[in-house]
């Protein structure tokens, strides 16, 4: 399943920092503007009833219970300031609409309070002889309306409702101004406070995200053999934790790799050193084994299966040594290629014949296909692909050549049941038996191994695969132009 895409984690840092400040100034902010307002509209509203009261209790007493226009007139302009305006009401009578003489501010923002724009539930609350306010918008700009009944008090000193209603609209534009100035600050703060969190985001991914590159590229490093590789430890937070850890895991991984190194380079020359002792004792061994071999025909039953069984044995230990002389010689890095310009199809005659394979194997050798080759090698690694299908597949065994104008192509097929998948990726692994029972085989175990480390020396690679149709198929690819590794060429 492919992995859904992911932001960086710089970049979830910088969402992060940059969201919490966000979501911070916004609430401070949010709720700082929110008090303001409040408080700002509030005292201006008290401020207003306060005034508007004031002025009403200059009227009484009332001159008429029951006014006209021309007194509900006086009454209203007794109330208005060049801020606001007001209008008086008794029944179905009301003031004038319009300014009271030398009362107005030409240009203001409050209208000619006419009772049409009065609220019906302001009228009602008023109506029920409370003091009520209202904020509304008029044309775009805020506006307060107050309204407040005008009380009669009876010489026994008990009050009641004269009827007249008064209301006061008051101009909340210089408020509103405040409020928007506030709320432009509060914006700003915050837009100061999202910058300064990205500086400050950007300053922190930077110091978390220096050692954690750092832990990257280390790791990429190791994985890639580099073992002296070690991290600056910095401070001692989780972070210089995690790089002290790191430099001790792979201060261990150098030691136990360093270890097992030399194993391996004692081992091989182990083999090495043995396998050369060997060959001395093993060319005297060869030599009686022959005698015996050729008298073995004129001695009694027994000795003469044991002389043949001495020649047999003496000859399976000497391909042993010679087998482990030549992947000791890979080992080493000293094997080296003798090039010639060979005719390949005739390679693969001489081959077969050399070992009475001809009229055993079938071929499909196209003519005029030469290569620079180590011919030794290609006839090592044809007699070990030919010689394993003839003794582990079934017949008929067939070699193909195919060439083009940079590499030839060599495929030995045999047509047996092939091998079993789990067989497969250790066909050319040193000593692996395809079967536990065959611990003891004809061969060394060796021949596959040593047949890929002499196509690898070419520069080209050898591979197995179980054919569609039934057998093995053993693929050998040779560049035509082979580069000796010590320095050889064309």
């Amino acid at each position: 399943m492919t992995p859904r895409p992911s932001l960086g984690l710089r970049a979830r840092l910088s969402s992060a920092f940059a969201l919490l400040c966000v979501v911070t100034a916004a609430a401070v902010a949010g709720g700082i503007y929110v008090q303001a307002r409040t408080a700002i509209l509030q005292r201006t509203q008290d401020a207003a009833v306060q005034a508007m009261t004031s002025r009403l209790q200059t009227l009484y007493p009332l001159r008429n219970p029951a006014p006209g226009p021309a007194e509900l007139g006086e009454i209203a302009g007794a109330v208005t300031d060049q801020y606001s305006s007001a209008v008086a009401l008794y029944r179905e009578a009301h003031s004038p609409v319009g300014p009271p003489p030398g009362r107005w501010r030409p240009g203001g923002n409050v209208a000619f309070l006419d009772p049409g724009l009065i609220p019906a539930g302001l009228r009602r609350a008023v109506a029920e002889g409370e003091i009520a306010w209202q904020r509304v918008v008029w044309r775009g700009e805020p506006i307060l309306i107050i309204g407040t009944p005008l009380l009669i008090t009876e010489p026994d000193r008990t009050t009641r409702a004269s009827g007249i209603e008064v209301y006061l609209a008051r101009d909340l534009s210089p408020e509103q101004h405040s409020i928007d100035g506030l709320a432009a600050r509060a914006w700003l703060t915050g837009g100061a406070a999202l910058a300064f969190a990205v500086v400050l985001a950007s300053l922190a991914t930077r110091g978390v995200l220096r050692p954690v590159r750092e832990l990257g590229r280390a790791a990429r490093l190791l994985g890639e053999g580099e073992l002296r590789t070690r991290i600056e430890v910095r401070g001692s937070d989780e972070l210089a934790e995690v790089a002290r850890t790191f430099n001790d895991t792979a201060a261990e991984l150098e030691r136990h790799v360093r270890q097992l190194r030399e194993m391996e380079a004692d081992a091989r020359r182990f083999v090495a050193d043995v396998s050369h002792e060997l060959r001395t004792p093993l060319a005297a061994l060869a030599a009686v084994a022959d005698v015996l071999d050729e008298e073995a025909a004129g001695l009694p039953e027994p000795a003469g299966r044991a002389a043949r069984l001495v020649s047999q044995e003496t000859l399976s230990l000497t391909v042993l040594v010679n087998d482990l002389i030549e992947i000791s010689r890979f080992d080493s890095g000293v094997a080296a290629l003798a090039l010639n310009e060979v005719d390949v199809a005739e390679l693969v005659r001489a081959t077969l014949r050399a070992r009475g394979w001809s009229q055993q194997v079938r071929t499909e050798l196209p003519d005029a296909v030469t290569a620079r080759l180590d011919p030794r090698r290609v006839d090592v690694i044809l007699a070990n692909l030919v010689g394993n299908a003839l003794r582990h597949g079934e017949p008929p065994v067939s070699v193909r050549l195919r060439a083009d104008s940079h590499r030839i192509t060599l495929e030995v097929r045999d047509h047996g049941p092939g091998l079993d998948e789990a067989v497969l990726p250790h066909v050319f692994e040193r000593f692996y038996k395809a079967s536990a029972a065959r611990a003891r085989s004809e061969g060394s175990g060796l021949g596959l191994a040593i047949a890929r480390e002499n196509a690898r020396l070419h520069r080209g690679d050898l591979t197995v695969a179980n054919a569609p149709e039934g057998g093995a198929v053993f693929t050998l690819r040779l560049p035509r132009r082979a580069h000796d590794p010590d320095g050889g060429s064309e």
